[in-house]
């Protein structure tokens, strides 16, 4: 089993702070970001940042869908990591300054792929699906963050 990970980021016109406090809104922020591709999102506890743990439904492609129950813990001021129960699977959220006003969100998921042919396409297609999801998420971050300003 090789690690398939996958990695995009955005320039965001906010502040840094503005702009973690918003993805660490489980209960508000977070659920408006998600594009059609999650469904069944749920808190089940907390729901700001640090123990939140979150449910929901991730339809990657027509076939694959990955049933997520996710732990939320902020090992680092800026950075929310969601690890998986049901898998491998490790998201990584960094906010950093850029800038006056201005902040880089960077995303970051990695997870065991599976072996064979089938882990070939997995490591091959996965990364630039889940990219595009990621991406989809940090645009309406950014304008989240803007319309709250």
């Amino acid at each position: 089993m090789a690690q398939v990970e996958a990695t995009t980021e955005r320039i965001i016109e906010a502040d840094a702070d503005t702009v973690f406090d918003a993805l660490a809104d489980y209960t508000g922020t977070r659920k408006k970001l998600l594009p059609e591709h999650f469904s069944e999102y749920e808190v089940r506890e907390g729901g700001d940042g640090e123990g939140t743990l979150v449910h929901w439904k991730l339809q990657a492609t027509s076939k694959r869908v990955r049933d997520c129950l996710l732990e939320v813990t902020e090992p680092t001021d800026g950075q929310l990591v969601e690890k998986d129960r049901n898998s491998s699977m490790v998201t990584t959220w960094t906010v950093t300054p850029a800038g006056e006003g201005r902040s880089r969100a960077v995303v970051s998921t990695v997870w065991n792929g599976a072996g064979g042919i089938g882990g070939f396409f997995e490591r091959t297609f996965a990364p630039k699906g889940l990219g595009r999801i990621y991406d989809t998420v940090l645009d309406k971050l950014a304008e989240e963050v803007k319309a709250g300003a």
